[in-house]
């Protein structure tokens, strides 16, 4: 497949109209030739084509230098379509609606933790539900559901899981505008309604970290970071709920394909026009999944905050437990863009890609005006995770969009094969990390060697000019589920 490519500058390489049948828009693909001989999934570059078919797509088919091949779209994709013409595909999302990134900061320092960091470890790991099928302690009725559903971290913060302040630093302040529980189907209510406040399991985690190095002392200054201090990073996103929504519209949508006469080159891509009643429907669901993840988010968070209160027996505030901010990796959204030199109204899907918005963007937080939008990107839990934020040639470039990870170089099935009769705990342990996981076989899952070196990537992102370093961050604690 890699014949395909055509190398356009040190960081971006092209797939052109007519490499594969049917193509409306070139394919684009940021990342170094490093990354492309070391790193890089040949079948990601037939997946990055296969949506340059879709109707309505503009400008590009994109991917970001942490692809890998994914459902339907690559990992680390990201395509805009015209808002009134064009379709909206669950594949170009994913199943885990709104898995996304949130870090909070504190005054600690590490050696404030050092002594009791096992106690830390047992505590946020009892405090918070994680591994597969976990549930949470969130009781809700059909009606309060609903209302989570409809206004997102709103609802978590009325209801005691956290700050105001909170809510302005999430994204779209917690709430996906226009969710509807009606178009929510009976089994993702009844697997959503046990999973509240829960981690998960996979590559979802929290982090206990230290800022390592700082890159840029100005915006670091703004966001509130400081070397040599705590902060802790949550990632996860709507759980089963999510999922199941998605199981459920990529029925709809297969039936869609047939009704509105769409070719595909890959059923995976199964979508249908944004205007119809189909892609409305989905919309709506999707928007109600996006608000469950920014609310389980929160609801980790607050209990992260209490981890750390118990532990220390002083207030939140003294401790400086404040969000920086969070942000969704998979999600559509309804945004405006220069296309060819004229402002559209486009329906941006992002799958394993983050938003960055540029300095004095009105969809940022007013602290963030002079910063740009903060970017967090986590690596794998034995190296270390960035901080970047957001530039106008992220506008320019790829629909204000920048990578969302490390990106996998391992299956998961080659992970476990490459992890035996060793001690993935013991092997970190000697890097100064210390994992509790639900079990043995999500450690092994999650090695750092099954992940691309994260700082490759980043590097990539930074070269294109689409985000800028601000500080690394090393892990040292961390809960898998």
């Amino acid at each position: 497949m890699s014949e395909y490519l055509k190398k356009i500058s040190d960081y971006k390489y092209e797939i052109p109209i007519g490499s594969f049948p049917d193509m409306r828009v070139p394919g684009i693909i940021f990342m170094t030739k490093t990354i492309f001989n070391k790193a890089f999934e040949e079948g990601a570059i037939k997946q990055v084509a296969n949506a340059a078919t879709l109707p309505g797509i503009v400008k590009a088919s994109m991917a970001m230098p942490d692809i890998h091949y994914g459902y339907g779209l690559p990992i680390g994709g990201v395509i805009a379509t015209d808002w009134q013409t064009g379709i909206i595909s669950p594949g170009g999302v994913g199943y885990d609606i709104n898995c996304g990134v949130r870090l909070i900061t504190t005054n600690l320092e590490k050696k404030d933790i050092e002594s009791r960091k096992d106690k830390l470890l047992n505590t946020l790991f009892n405090n918070i539900p994680s591994g597969v099928g976990s549930t949470g302690d969130v009781h809700l009725s059909e009606s309060e559901f609903d209302d989570l559903m409809i206004n997102g971290t709103k609802w978590a913060v009325n209801k005691g899981y956290g700050e105001d302040e909170d809510i302005e630093k999430t994204e779209s302040n917690g709430k996906y505008e226009g969710a509807n529980p009606d178009k929510v189907g009976f089994r993702a209510r009844e697997r959503g309604r046990k999973q509240i406040g829960t981690l998960g399991s996979g590559n979802h985690f929290i982090e206990v970290q230290i800022v390592e190095e700082i890159f840029d002392d100005k915006k670091a200054e703004i966001l509130g970071l400081e070397k040599g201090k705590i902060t802790i990073m949550i990632h996860t996103g709507s759980r089963g709920f999510g999922h199941q929504i998605a199981s459920d519209y990529l029925e709809v949508m297969e039936k869609a394909v047939r009704k509105y006469n769409i070719k595909l080159p890959d059923k995976e891509l199964a979508c249908a026009p944004i205007q119809s009643k189909e892609g409305k429907d989905y919309l709506e669901a999707m928007a109600a999944a996006a608000n469950f993840a920014w609310v389980n988010r929160q609801i980790i968070m607050h209990r992260v905050r209490k981890s750390f209160i118990d532990l220390f027996k002083v207030s939140g505030n003294t401790l400086g437990l404040k969000l920086l901010y969070d942000h969704a990796h998979n999600i559509v959204k309804k945004e405006k863009h220069l296309v060819e030199g004229k402002e559209k109204t486009l329906a941006v899907h992002r799958k394993g890609a983050t938003r960055a918005f540029p300095p004095e963007h009105t969809d940022i937080p007013s602290q963030y005006k002079k910063t740009g939008q903060p970017v967090l990107i986590p690596g794998d839990m034995g190296r270390y995770s960035f901080v970047l934020v957001g530039t106008e040639k992220a506008m320019e470039e790829s629909f204000g969009s920048s990578c969302h990870g490390a990106g996998r170089v391992l299956s998961r099935h080659k992970a476990i094969k490459n992890a035996k009769g060793r001690s993935i705990e013991s092997e970190l342990k000697k890097m100064g990390v210390s994992v509790k996981a639900s079990g043995t076989r999500t450690v092994k899952e999650e090695m750092p060697e099954a992940y691309k070196d994260v700082s490759m990537v980043v590097d990539a992102i930074e070269l294109a000019g689409i985000s800028k370093k601000v500080a690394k961050l090393k892990p040292f604690l961390v809960i898998k589920g």
